[in-house]
């Protein structure tokens, strides 16, 4: 019922899409005209279009043009032409969408266009990988293709940044390769025409490759500069974001965090440890089980009052050691040993609440994994301090424009329209696939999963 509802009454994104269709052949028309102009002149088509964007035109009104001019430099650089699903892949991207294609389909060179078109009105445009290597090779692969039509590629790194720069060649390149080793020489060609530059300098290049982790760090660091011109970003304007389903949806509440060790003193724990252990509950504390808190009572404030020889504890100067005071009550009231932590080899090691294992390196924050310490008696290691932080969903949402490509995200669709507005568009292959997709299966355990793979298997 509910698509035959569909096919009477498409929704918005499916109407957009057929007109995507029904207009890609327009790219095609300016084909004969660019492929009789020389390398220079398709080049100077960038400054043309540049033009007409700061003289008022709406990006849209370059589109098919644009596309035209990348499909043409692509060819002569790289030896490869768009398709017109990948011209249609591009349009689903322009227009802040995702375009869901088939492993194989050629994501990487369908980003150029649109990369390219956005990147004209000269705010930047980002291409989001989910590894430094795939962000270091599409930034030298189709860099030769943005570089060709005059506009700089910039590559964000792991504790480094490059320009593209096809002269350049690094300089440790020729000691380090085995010609013999392939997988050695592809990164040998991954590091030529990447040439060291600034963090500034790499964002303010027309188009800038880099991963999630590193766009959304970099986001953090700049909220915490003390002059303007030590920030690093522009203004969030465009980004395609590949893998656009893990990023988004699976790495959405993913908190980036930056943090620093805390100034207080192990004594403060400790001293808050040991007025814990001597006060009784429902007497000096209360203890909230479904909030996991506890609460000093009118006496309990009194007696911690009496034992640190203050007149007030509820001042602002004495603020922090009431946090201190409050997570000590946590861990002696609420943290029991060989439930919720094990003491092991003079460290507290937090056991999972829903699987009962141990979280090896994983420790309590705001000061709760240290009041514990010094509840068990062991080395009180020191706090860090979170200074910034922002999730993937949040940062994400605050580009003007967002658009993500990848070969499954029908299935999250409605999450991608409600968190982020942006539709998924199935941009179909460039050939009738010959594999036949069956539906899932799901088994209630791996035994009978096993079981159904032999039967299957004895069948074939």
């Amino acid at each position: 019922m509910q698509n035959l509802l569909k096919r009477i009454f498409p929704d918005e994104s499916v109407k957009e899409f057929k007109q995507f269709e029904a207009r890609v052949g327009e790219v095609g028309t300016f084909e004969s005209e660019l492929q009789n102009l020389t390398n220079d002149e398709l080049k100077a088509k960038t400054d043309i279009f540049k033009a007409r964007v700061a003289g008022g035109e709406p990006l849209d009104g370059l589109l098919f043009e644009a596309f035209a001019v990348v499909r043409e430099t692509a060819r002569r650089t790289l030896g490869q032409r768009h398709f017109d699903v990948q011209m249609l892949g591009g349009m689903v991207l322009h227009h802040g969408n995702i375009a869901e294609m088939r492993t194989g389909e050629g994501k990487t060179l369908t980003a150029t266009a649109p990369l390219y078109l956005n990147a004209l009105e000269g705010k930047g445009a980002h291409l989001v990988t989910v590894n430094d290597y795939l962000a270091r090779r599409d930034a030298v692969w189709m860099g030769k293709v943005f570089h060709a039509l005059g506009l700089s590629v910039g590559c964000i790194q792991q504790n480094a940044s490059f320009l593209f720069d096809p002269e350049y060649r690094h300089e440790e390149s020729d000691a380090e390769v085995d010609p013999s080793v392939e997988t050695v020489r592809l990164f040998k060609v991954d590091m030529d025409c990447l040439r060291p530059c600034s963090r500034q300098e790499a964002y303010r290049a027309d188009i800038t490759y880099g991963t999630n982790n590193e766009f959304g760090f970099d986001y953090l660091r700049d909220n915490m500069v003390m002059r303007l011109d030590q920030m690093v970003q522009r203004p969030l304007h465009y980004a395609i974001v590949d893998e656009v389903d893990s990023i988004l949806i699976d790495e959405a509440r993913t908190p980036l965090i930056i943090s620093a060790p805390s100034d207080t003193p192990s004594s403060a724990y400790m001293s808050c440890a040991r007025i814990a252990s001597t006060l009784v509950e429902n007497t000096d504390y209360n203890i909230d089980e479904k909030l996991r808190s506890a609460t000093l009572s009118e006496t309990g404030i009194t007696k911690v009052e009496k034992t640190l020889g203050i007149e007030n504890l509820y001042t602002s100067e004495s603020v922090e050691m009431v946090h201190h005071m409050e997570e000590a009550l946590r861990a002696h009231a609420l943290y029991k040993d060989d439930r919720d932590y094990v003491v092991r080899d003079g460290e507290i090691v937090i056991v999972d609440e829903f699987t009962g294992r141990l979280m090896e390196g994983r420790r309590y924050s705001e000061g709760l994994h240290q009041a514990i310490e010094a509840k068990e008696g062991v080395e009180i290691k020191r706090e860090s301090q979170t200074l910034a932080t922002i999730t993937f969903q949040n940062y994400f949402r605050l580009y003007k424009k967002l658009a993500g490509m990848t070969g499954t995200a029908k299935t999250d669709e409605e999450e991608f329209q409600k968190t982020y507005d942006m539709d998924v568009m199935v941009v179909p292959t460039n050939k009738a696939p010959r594999r036949l997709d069956g539906s899932d299966r799901v088994y209630k355990t791996e035994m009978g999963k096993l079981q159904a793979v032999v039967k299957d298997v004895k069948e074939k």
